[in-house]
């Protein structure tokens, strides 16, 4: 497997963890203490660190620290839109657009050789 795609893989997999933990305990967790959520969230974190972690080593072998950044927040924006609308039941906003072409701006200008 091409080492650009794994990356992508192992980022997007961090990302969906990340996600969770970041936000999912707003709505499954709400009732309880914040330190409940904390340390559920926490646990949903190791798991983020154990595909990010690896997927930058990897990344950086053929990308700049800058193109990993960059790759990073597309990956983010990707897994963040699906999960506020469909799990969060967030509105679709245009200012996702919006955001989404700004990060392709900050792609090409990352990317361009």
């Amino acid at each position: 497997m091409p080492i650009i795609l794994k990356t992508v893989l192992l980022l997007t997999i961090s990302n969906v963890f990340m996600t969770f933990a970041w936000y999912a305990h707003l709505k499954n967790l709400n009732n309880k203490p914040w330190i409940v959520a904390a340390l559920v969230s926490w646990g949903v974190a190791l798991l983020e660190y154990l595909f990010q972690v690896p997927a930058n080593r990897i990344g950086f072998t053929v990308m700049t620290l800058a193109q990993l950044k960059i790759l990073q927040e597309v990956i983010t924006l990707s897994v963040f839109v699906p999960f506020a609308i469909f799990y969060m039941q967030q509105p679709l906003k245009l200012d996702f657009l919006w955001a989404g072409l700004c990060l392709m701006g900050a792609v090409y200008f990352m990317f361009r050789t």
